[in-house]
């Protein structure tokens, strides 16, 4: 197999633009994070822990901080497009084993971008007032969505970074009319602010409900992680991905403190866990006035974008497997005009509209894509102990050698059935995982059958 050091050398074709400046990163990461997690999830979490919804979701901020810091030695260490598959082959050169990191990181984002599709079409069913159900209108509307986000896709992640901004800053206005709603029930007294110190636990000891509403909550914070798929897309990268990283795990994460401690303010527990629309519940008790419809298509655009920037990852992190010759070279080609990942993104497009015709809505499929980047978090934390020993020319980040040793730790434990995970989660997860066993497989005997094959002509005689 052919070593991952090797940067780009795999291909002597067009390279991809560098056009992502801190700015441009920076709402990247952002946008990535924020999302269809805090949309969609703070009821489910607080139907786990009660009043005190924003405990799980701050453990689950420290948790992707001491893992981020982890990516940011790789990163900067090594800015190539490969991300995690990249780290686990330089750490331990195990062929099956960076295949298994790639395909777990592809899978969970294009599972995720592919729930996001679906959730698009319920609201902007909702939006429009279009009474579609849930069945096959839902579907052509998730298809055809999935279909322009790969065109933007196709067209160049100049252009894709450019709407990610623009979607970016409607999550964010959307959050800020939620805390802003909060603020302002707050000062004139209409909201319980003495919910947030309440354990509804079902039974279970405070802390393990914090650990069981800790492991859905952690779907919010993933999406760091994709931003070091974009190394190769980003000036100066060494230089910049630190503090730009860090910054936008802190926004992310207060931002969600901030937006669940509002939420269980203003609408109780038991309520707020009903139905997926949580936040929209939150604007009509907290402001009756507020066109409520205007927060139903800011819905829209937040899951919006997280489909987007996932499919964007997952169409970058098979280029740069292909590109370092773990996959096949054709998903390493770059269209000559565009300078995008054309096949990749057609590829991983395919795998995306499987799942939404095929798959459907998974209610576990949150929690499965935290399970998956959390047993891949684990991996890379322990990677970059065993990267110490390589040595690179340039300057790079250099975390306090503890918080890789505790992101492990963590991680792992979060992996684990002790924190009372969803057996349907373990069992999604099998059988995505069993799937990239057998095309590792089949990829494993075609590469040993080309070998094996004679030379179609004899050498020229000497």
């Amino acid at each position: 197999m052919s070593d991952l050091t090797r940067g780009s050398a795999a291909g002597s074709g067009p390279e991809l633009h560098r056009v992502m400046g801190p700015g441009l990163l920076l709402l990247f990461v952002v946008g990535d994070i924020l999302g269809t997690g805090i949309y969609a999830l703070t009821g489910k979490v607080a139907n786990e822990v009660g009043g005190a919804v924003w405990v799980p979701f701050l453990v689950a901020f420290l948790v992707a901080l001491i893992t981020g810091m982890s990516y940011l030695e790789l990163v900067t260490k090594y800015p190539h497009a490969a991300g995690a598959a990249l780290y686990t082959h330089k750490a331990f050169g195990v062929q099956f084993l960076t295949f298994m990191v790639a395909f777990a990181v592809m899978s969970s984002g294009i599972a995720s971008a592919s729930t996001a599709s679906r959730a698009f079409a319920a609201n902007f069913a909702e939006a429009l007032d279009l009474d579609i159900g849930t069945g096959a209108a839902v579907t052509v509307i998730a298809l055809v969505f999935m279909a322009v986000v790969a065109a933007i896709n196709l067209r160049g992640v100049s252009e894709s970074v450019k709407l990610n901004v623009l979607l970016t800053c409607v999550e964010l206005t959307g959050l800020l009319i939620v805390i802003a709603i909060g603020c302002w029930a707050l000062g004139v007294g209409d909201g319980d602010f003495g919910r947030i110190v309440e354990f509804d636990t079902g039974g279970r000891t405070a802390v393990g409900g914090v650990v069981v509403a800790t492991t859905l909550a952690f779907y919010a914070m993933v999406g760091f992680e994709d931003s070091v798929n974009m190394a190769e897309e980003c000036k100066e990268p060494s230089r910049i991905f630190p503090k730009v990283l860090l910054a936008g795990l802190i926004i992310s994460g207060l931002s969600y403190v901030l937006v669940s401690i509002s939420a269980i303010a203003l609408v109780p527990a038991e309520l707020l866990g009903e139905g997926d629309t949580p936040l929209l519940k939150v604007v009509e008790i907290g402001a009756p006035g507020f066109p409520t419809h205007i927060f139903a298509y800011i819905t829209m655009f937040a899951v919006a974008n997280s489909a987007l920037i996932n499919m964007l990852m997952a169409s970058r992190l098979i280029y740069g497997m292909a590109r370092q010759g773990v996959l096949p070279r054709p998903f390493g080609q770059v269209h000559e005009t565009r300078r995008t990942p054309y096949i990749a993104i057609v590829f991983t497009t395919l795998l995306a509209l499987g799942l939404i015709v095929f798959v459907g809505e998974v209610p576990e499929l949150g929690g499965t894509t935290a399970l998956l980047l959390l047993a891949v978090f684990t991996v890379v934390n322990i990677a970059v102990l065993v990267l110490r020993r390589d040595h690179v020319r340039h300057e790079h980040f250099h975390t306090p050698t503890v918080l890789p040793v505790l992101g492990a730790l963590t991680c792992g434990f979060l992996v684990t059935p002790w924190t009372d995970r969803n057996i349907e989660q373990y069992v999604i997860a099998g059988v995505l995982l069993a799937i990239g066993i057998a095309l590792w497989g089949v990829n494993h005997l075609a590469i040993r059958s080309m070998r094996a094959q004679p030379l179609a002509t004899e050498p020229p005689a000497k």
